[in-house]
């Protein structure tokens, strides 16, 4: 058995694209999948599935599933808990003087970007602000808070013609720590 992660994009933002936690977390059983637990209003749902299956595969079921239930096309990224918890050991901005989680940031990207991709943002430069693309993620750091940077989702998937979804650091170490119950 295999535990996963889902993030859905744009889920109960600003009353837009509104499901329900325990809905979402039905369509997750529907599906066959596993012991499916939401976490907060913005679309986190960790689920076990009993083979392995690559995460593009299960984004693609899931927001297959969404679109037929709830008639919204919603973008899903979906990670292995291990990819995770490699993802959690290789925040390069952990060792930062005076690291502080609550300006810490993860885009998690629907697919591994090309590089022509990262080139279109390998210039930029917002100090204090800082991004690290590694893999299938942007990790972004704001030691004077988000509320003014320009390092945000939207800058990123115009940028890089893709689409992502960001969880701040604590979402995604609660995330972690909710899942050693569902290994």
């Amino acid at each position: 058995m295999k535990t996963y992660i889902s993030f859905l994009r744009s889920v109960n933002m600003a009353g837009h694209n509104l499901i329900k936690m325990t809905e979402l977390a039905n369509l997750f059983i529907d599906l066959g999948f596993g012991n499916a637990k939401t976490y907060i209003q913005s679309g986190n749902v960790i689920f076990n599935h009993d083979r392995e299956a690559s995460s593009a595969f299960l984004s693609e079921s899931i927001e297959k599933a969404i679109l037929k239930k709830f008639s919204l096309p919603i973008s899903v990224m979906t990670r292995k808990i291990d990819d995770l918890v490699k993802l959690a050991a290789s925040n390069p901005y952990l060792t930062e003087p005076g690291f502080d989680p609550s300006k810490m940031a993860v885009i998690f990207l629907h697919e591994t970007p090309l590089d022509s991709q990262i080139q279109k943002v390998a210039d930029v430069n917002f100090p204090p602000d800082k991004f690290k693309i590694i893999g299938e993620e942007i990790f972004i750091y704001c030691p004077n808070g988000f509320g003014k940077t320009k390092l945000y989702t939207g800058f990123f998937e115009k940028k890089m013609t893709t689409t992502g979804t960001a969880r701040n650091w604590k979402t995604i170490t609660t995330l972690l720590n909710l899942t050693e119950n569902n290994m």
